[in-house]
């Protein structure tokens, strides 16, 4: 009876490891088959980024393409210039010539200095 006790528990915890293999085996499977998903989603979601645009305009929801990845709405207002793009275009203007400003007196400077150079080597010559 000891015997077929102990057989019976040997052969029960076979089964038990088997279905926990069994059952490790199926988790992983379906991360893989998670894994495997999500890849094939982003696959087709990046060939579709190209034509996303296409399709809004043939459904009629072209310039609120919201769901289009990288999507940069059309100017609402081509050729005329809007009170904050004007606003930066002043902006720019202004750092524009602050630049110009500050690399025409380092020129006027060395200018200056070469010119006192000049004058100064003609006196030493003459003296």
């Amino acid at each position: 009876l000891v015997e077929w006790g102990q057989g019976k528990l040997k052969s029960w915890r076979k089964e038990a490891s088997a279905i926990q293999t069994d059952v490790l085996k199926a988790e992983d499977s379906e991360q893989s088959c998670t894994s495997q998903d999500l890849a094939m989603r982003v696959k087709l979601q990046n060939k579709l980024a190209g034509v996303c645009e296409e399709m809004c305009k043939e459904v009629g929801a072209y310039p609120k393409c919201a769901q289009c990845p990288q999507f940069v709405e059309p100017d609402s207002t081509p050729g005329v210039m809007t009170w904050p793009e004007l606003l930066e275009h002043m902006d720019n203007l202004v750092e524009w010539g602050q630049g110009k400003l500050k690399s025409w007196r380092k020129e006027a400077s060395a200018i200056q200095t070469d010119v006192v150079k000049a004058e100064d080597s003609e006196q030493s010559c003459t003296s």
